[in-house]
């Protein structure tokens, strides 16, 4: 394979790196997103930041009545959108619905996922299946069906959460591993593919991060070099920067949110 970054037909360098103009009224002031998973927790958090930083967003998730009203809760740039992430018809109309409210769609946000837990030799098949499918193919999925409307944005990103487990093992959860690790790779795939319609494509690494799940639950983090966990606001100011044109040179990395755990073992 012959390797000719600036052959001629490479956009001029001029071109290629000049970084769109700053926004006004917020960091996404003028974009619209789609977020997957955006209900509660981490999607919640994530979409309620890209509103207050001006964007209209689309908020998908199978949890209804919860989406429903937090949609509302956050004003006229706000929709719902019913989406079960491992159905692409759902995720055609989900994009439609994008254009049909807002005109256009700018940021997608892969955040829906699941876990199950149990040791590799007693995993139940149908967990596997699960995890995989909601996880790595709901997200290839978005990928697919929001391409031709990300492509006509001119300047968009795509933005798959994966997690601190989509960067080192951990055990009793092999189907989880997997398919943040597999969302890495597709990552890297879309990047390399989309770079030429300005899509950029990033994973979101989260470590353990406050959510309502870990409500009245403890978990020591004396083992991480900050000796906390995360705040949402944390991981959302993340995605903020990966949406916004301030990343605009950013593709296919990994951005680490998980207060140095990725880095090594500190002691007690």
């Amino acid at each position: 394979m012959t390797n000719a970054p600036f052959s001629s037909q490479s956009p001029s360098l001029d071109s290629a790196t000049s970084a769109p103009a700053t926004r006004s009224g917020g960091r996404v002031a003028g974009k619209v997103a789609l977020v997957t998973g955006a209900a509660r927790g981490l999607g919640a958090s994530f979409a309620r930041m890209l509103v207050s930083e001006g964007a209209s967003v689309i908020l998908t998730d199978v949890l209804d009545e919860i989406g429903t009203e937090l949609a509302a809760s956050l004003g006229d740039r706000a929709r719902y959108v019913h989406l079960d992430v491992r159905d692409y018809e759902e995720w055609e109309r989900a994009v439609a619905e994008s254009i049909a409210a807002f005109g256009r769609l700018d940021v997608l946000v892969n955040n829906a996922g699941v876990v199950r837990s149990s040791p590799i030799d007693e995993h139940p098949t149908d967990d596997w299946k699960l995890v995989i499918d909601v996880n790595l193919t709901g997200s290839f999925y978005g990928i697919r069906a929001a391409a031709a409307a990300l492509r006509a944005s001119g300047s968009a990103s795509i933005i798959n959460v994966s997690s601190e487990a989509g960067l080192q093992g951990y055990e009793r959860i092999s189907g989880y591993n997997a398919s943040k690790f597999g969302l890495r790779g597709l990552t890297k795939s879309a990047a390399l593919d989309l770079g030429r319609h300005n899509i950029r494509v990033n994973t979101v690494h989260p470590g353990m991060t406050r959510t309502p799940l870990l409500e009245g639950r403890e978990f020591p983090q004396d083992h991480v070099a900050l000796h906390r966990v995360g705040e949402m606001d944390e991981v959302a100011r993340l995605v903020l920067f990966l949406a916004s044109d301030e990343s605009s040179f950013s593709t296919g990395s990994e951005f680490v949110a998980d207060g140095g755990e990725a880095a090594g073992l500190v002691r007690s």
